[in-house]
Parts: structure tokens; sequence; C-alpha cells
């Protein structure tokens, strides 16, 4: 910096002024600096400046991984914080930081190197929030757990969502739909949307006079052939598969396709918190239930830059986003029947 103000003619200060925005400076003056900067090669460095001003400027998004990587529908959740990071002069880092590796979290809440952090893939029970809480580090989460007192989430409304999803099918004359969810063993650790949609599932297929059938699955293909043999024999009738699996969808398509059975003709498929990418790859493309991930991103980052500027501090964001319904091919009349009333009160087709 001192190189810098000497080729530029200006104080050190007003390096600084130029570097952070802290003061106004003139654009004549600011062009000599950025010209000398220029000329000098010289960048800011980041530890230097997060030292002198106790702020690293880095933001952690926690989200547990395995083997399976990031899907599409995934990406867009941390492409949309990442940008929203980036426009405020972030840095956002992906750490692998799951419910199980709490003491890995507490070795980095301790070493001060995040401002803040955003946590991904919530249970109901988290032990992460309290880590974090404990150590003083701002979070927002992007999902709910249990008890949200006092917390600041940004969600998916699972409610209006699988409400839409039932309507959608049970406006095309389905009455046996079967939904099938995540893993038993990812239901049974409290994965939040697991959860929410199972018992949302159940309100809306109530709210038909419908009988709920959900078949938990794998994540995987062969977990979506396996789940749709185990619907096949609890609802052999069934015309429409309801799922929120993303890698156990393709299995579910694939094995109808082995059975003999035709997509929307004689089973009609919803995929649920999905990306267009995702639902396009498909054949017939799938009707899906748009995930709004990327502005779930966004919105959790800029809850959290709130938080750090000290505006909101003690006012808690929480909101919830509801997916939307794209019809595309992978849905249906059942069995070629009329359409009927959406509430179910219509005669059964077919």
């Amino acid at each position: 910096m001192h190189d810098v103000a000497r080729l530029a003619r200006v104080s050190v200060s007003t390096v600084s002024y130029v570097l952070t925005g802290t003061r106004p400076i003139s654009q004549a003056t600011r062009d000599k600096v950025l010209a000398a900067m220029a000329e000098l090669d010289y960048q800011p460095n980041a530890m230097a400046r997060g030292l002198a001003s106790r702020r690293s400027r880095i933001l952690g998004l926690l989200m547990p991984m395995d083997e399976r990587g990031l899907g599409a529908t995934e990406t867009a959740f941390v492409t949309g914080a990442a940008a929203a990071a980036s426009a405020a002069g972030y840095h956002l880092v992906l750490s692998p930081v799951g419910v199980g590796d709490l003491d890995d979290l507490r070795r980095l809440a301790s070493q001060r190197m995040l401002d803040g952090a955003v946590l991904m893939e919530v249970q109901v029970d988290d032990g992460r929030v309290d880590v974090l809480q404990e150590a003083g580090v701002p979070l927002v989460l992007i999902g709910r757990t249990g008890d949200t007192t006092g917390l600041s989430y940004v969600d998916i409304d699972f409610e209006q969502t699988v409400k839409d999803a039932v309507a959608h099918l049970v406006g095309r004359g389905h009455r046996r739909i079967v939904y099938v969810n995540h893993s038993a063993a990812t239901i049974a650790a409290g994965y939040g949307p697991a959860l929410r949609t199972r018992d949302a599932f159940v309100a809306a297929m109530a709210g038909h006079g419908l009988e709920p059938v959900m078949i938990p699955a794998e994540d995987s293909a062969a977990g979506g052939r396996a789940a749709l043999t185990a619907a096949l024999a609890q609802a052999p009738d069934l015309t429409a598969v309801l799922a929120m699996n993303e890698n156990a969808i393709f299995g579910i398509l694939g094995e109808l396709a082995a059975r003999g059975r035709a997509v929307p003709d004689d089973v009609s498929v919803v995929s649920m918190v999905t990306s267009p990418q995702v639902a396009e790859l498909a054949t017939p493309a799938l009707t899906a239930m748009t995930s709004p991930g990327s502005a779930l991103g966004r919105m959790a980052v800029e809850a959290l830059l709130r938080r750090l500027e000290g505006a909101g501090d003690d006012d808690h964001h929480q909101h919830l986003l509801p997916c939307t319904l794209e019809v595309r091919g992978s849905t249906g009349p059942a069995n070629g029947g009329h359409h009927i009333d959406p509430t179910g009160s219509g005669p059964p087709a077919g």
C-alpha cells in the first residue's frame, strides 16, 4: 500500500479508503490509485485485511456430502448462495459437515475462519445448530429444525407443495397414488423434508378421501426399482407415483418400462423438488414440482449478511417458498379416464 501511495502521490489512508470504500474519494483520485495498483500489479491481501478488520469475509455453506456428490437440483441452492455472497464481496466456502461431524465443526468454529454459516440438509434435531450457537457463529438454515424459536431459516413449503402435487393428480382422475420418499434410514434419522412430505402426503390424501401409500427408497436407481416393485405389491392398482427422490426417479421409470407400464398412459409420474434440468432428462419429460433452490440459496445468504452487518440481529428471518407445478409429458388422465374435480368429489375415472 505504501508503494501504491508513493506512485499515486496520495496518502496511505487514501489508498485504504479506495480499497474499502469506507470514505468517499473523488473519481480523479480513485483513478490515480487504481492506475498505480495496476502498474505495480498490487493485490490486497485478504488474510491481512481480515486480521485488521477481525472479519474474514468468508461464509461457510455446511452441507453433508456422500459419494453421490451434488445433483443439478442441489447445485442450484449452492449457486444461488454463492452469487449472493459474491455480490456482497464475500467468499462462499462449501464444507461437507453433517450432523455426525460435530467435533470437526467445533474445530472449524473455534478457528474463527467463518464470519457466518448457512446450514443445508437440516434434520429435525440438528446438533450443528447448537455447536454454532455455542461458538457464537451467526447462522441461517436452508431447512428447519423441529423447534425454530430464535432461528433464521428459509425452506420449501412442503405442505403446500405436496398438496398441489396431489391435487394435480386427483384432478386427472387418479385415486391410487403412491408416494416414494427418501430411504427408511433417512426418515428415521429425522431428515426434515422426508418427515414433512410424509405427513403432508397423508393430510393431502385424507383431504380427498383417499388412502395414502408411502414407500421409502434408497437414493439410487436400484432403490427406485425396488421401491416401484414394493409399491406394486402393496397397491397393484396404482395409477400414479409421486416421488421426492431424484436419484430413485429414473429407476422408477425404468422399472415401469420393464413391466410394460407406459408413462403416462398407464401410470403418471410427478417428481417433487426437482430442477428443470433433471426433469428434462427423462423420456417423457417429467411433470415436476420445480425447486426454488436458487432463490432459497440467495435468500439465506442475504438474511445472513443482514445479521453480519448488524441489521436485524433480533429480527429472525423465517420464510417458506412452495415448489411450482410445471406440467410436462409424464402425467395424464388415469387409465385414459376423464378429468374430475380436483377436490376429489367427482366419480372415479376409468
